[in-house]
């Protein structure tokens, strides 16, 4: 009797690669590379932290919290050996339109909620489901999300002075913004640019150099030794915490959970994508493969944990993961390492941080949206396909000019649409030319390939109306056919019907045993049609249904 493996534990699927790793074994040879893969993610995420959570509407202590307690949890408990999680840039426009609607304690609460549903998704296996969202969406949303990240960034760039809050919505923000032009300051527009060359410069001339940090830095130095005009972390701010705040819930009641529930379905959409893609790209980075359900149940927890001590969104992202990928990390460690650096530049030099000008952090997003926006992408799938571009152009254009959510839902559905239609053209019903000779009088021999379902029911109905004008034996050869939905099936059950109610009989011959059962689950099922292996069979049911000898008209006659 042959040997076979045992089946894997379904709980396989949700256990963290840092398990992985260490059964595999792990030196202290492994832990020395791994802290310097951790330093140099830090030595990343310790601005863009900040940066994202002011540019979110919160505190930059919050990012901060973010990036210490989610990108700990992400390492530790996830299902990439490299994902690197903390606030992401993509949830500045979700996150910063939540605190101007319920507030801080709202955000808190939504993030937790989130991570209740991620869990969800997990413990339902969605991982696998998630990222069949078409690449145009994804395009589309990271263009968009782009745009608006950008826009919120013109009033730190140009140091823009505003009596009123800044609206939210894109047209509204840059009228507004316009209308206070003149209040630019000299002093923020002269540290944006030059934090914006310095980036770019060091990114040219080394490009393992931590160019965003050095940058940043030497914004903050030259601004306080010239003790120029421009706001920074601590006149806008206050002084930054020196150590984690204590765990503590945020107010629930039914009023503040209704509030809060859109927002973290929301939340919830945007963190399972935005983690599993950043995943897979490290997977194509180290040749490695992501467990998609632990990762989206790594990411649940790490958004409770977050929001417990104050922080906000945790996602997977894609620019860190990729340093860390780059860095010759060796597994989990190096991020779990990357999120103790920053705790430790917390209580160490948190002081420090307070030098930064605001204007420096707004160049420095204003670099990461436009990294966001993959224009190679966009140019290619715009000549490529005039179908992918208007699933692009809609989705793009619902993202900056309404929401997040309206631009992803509606882009899938076009997608799927374009999908639809697409797979209906590979579904073809033509003669079987190569059964001519040998197809039995009084018969018609056609063969259906492809996968046969409502888009290509629609598109076939008015030949099979043809077809069966004139029926006596009526023959569908089903060899390539490898799938039937319910609405295929249907067409089937009428058209047995409409033959037998003229006297014919419909024979299926090569059908799959799935396909054969989906068919028989409609109604398609004896005396209306017979199922048989091939036209031999065919030929000795039909004995004698011609007794006359003639043919039954082809296909060509019928459609002339």
């Amino acid at each position: 009797m042959p040997h076979r493996d045992p089946p894997a534990s379904p709980l396989l699927e949700f256990k963290p690669k840092l398990i992985s790793m260490l059964r595999e074994g792990y030196r202290f040879q492994d832990f020395r590379v791994d802290v310097m893969a951790g330093l140099t993610v830090a030595i990343v995420a310790l601005p863009l932290s900040m940066a994202i959570a002011i540019a979110s509407g919160v505190g930059p202590e919050r990012g901060l919290f973010t990036t210490v307690i989610g990108g700990f949890l992400v390492s530790m408990l996830g299902g990439s050996r490299f994902q690197i999680g903390g606030p992401a840039g993509a949830f500045i426009v979700l996150v910063s339109a939540c605190v101007a609607q319920i507030g801080i304690e709202g955000l808190i609460l939504a993030t937790m909620l989130s991570g209740l549903f991620l869990i969800a998704l997990a413990l339902f296996r969605a991982g696998t489901y998630i990222l069949f969202i078409p690449y145009p969406v994804t395009i589309g949303f990271s263009a968009g999300i782009a745009v608006i990240i950008f826009a919120s960034q013109i009033k730190d760039l140009f140091g823009l002075t505003l009596t009123t809050a800044e609206p939210g919505e894109l047209v509204e923000k840059l009228e507004t913004l316009w209308s206070v032009h003149a209040t630019a300051s000299p002093a923020a527009m002269g540290v944006s640019l030059g934090t914006l060359l310095l980036i770019v410069a060091i990114k040219r001339l080394s490009p393992l150099a931590p160019n965003l940090l050095i940058a940043v830095a030497a914004a903050a130095a030259v601004v306080a030794a010239l003790d120029l005009p421009v706001q920074t972390i601590a006149s806008r701010f206050g002084a930054l915490p020196r150590m984690l705040p204590q765990p503590t819930l945020p107010p629930v009641s039914v009023a503040t959970l209704t509030a809060a529930l859109p927002w973290a379905i929301s939340f919830t959409l945007l963190g399972a994508i935005e983690s599993l893609l950043a995943a897979l790209v490290a997977d194509g980075m180290s040749g490695r493969r992501h467990r998609p359900n632990a990762e989206l149940l790594a990411q649940g927890i790490a958004n409770i944990g977050s929001g417990l001590f104050g922080g906000f969104c945790v996602t997977g992202t894609i620019a860190r993961t990729a340093t860390n990928v780059r860095a010759g990390s060796r597994g989990p460690v190096s991020g779990m390492l990357h999120a103790l650096f920053v705790l430790a530049f917390m209580l160490i030099a948190a002081p420090l941080a307070g030098y930064i000008p605001l204007a420096a952090l707004a160049a420095m997003l204003a670099v990461v949206a436009w990294h966001m926006a993959e224009k190679t992408a966009i140019w290619q799938l715009l000549r490529s396909s005039r179908a992918d571009a208007v699933v692009l152009l809609a989705t793009f254009l619902l993202v900056v000019l309404r929401d997040l959510p309206s631009g992803i839902v509606v882009g899938f559905a076009l997608g799927g649409l374009v999908f639809i239609q697409r797979m209906s053209e590979t579904s073809t019903f033509r003669p079987s030319d190569d059964d001519t000779a040998t197809a039995p009088k009084g018969c018609v021999v056609y063969h259906l390939h492809g996968p046969y379902f409502f888009g290509a029911s629609a598109r076939l109905s008015t030949l099979l109306d043809k077809v069966t004008e004139q029926p006596r034996a009526f023959v569908m050869d089903f060899t390539d056919v490898p799938f039937v939905d319910s609405t295929g099936a249907r067409a089937f059950e009428l058209l047995s019907h409409k033959i037998a109610r003229k006297g014919g009989r419909l024979f299926l011959t090569a059908t799959r045993p799935e396909v054969k059962q989906a068919l028989i689950h409609a109604g398609v099922t004896p005396p209306q049609v017979q199922f048989l292996p091939d036209l031999t069979a065919v030929e000795q049911a039909l004995q004698p249904l011609d007794a006359t000898g003639e043919s039954l008209p082809t296909l060509q006659q019928i459609s002339a």
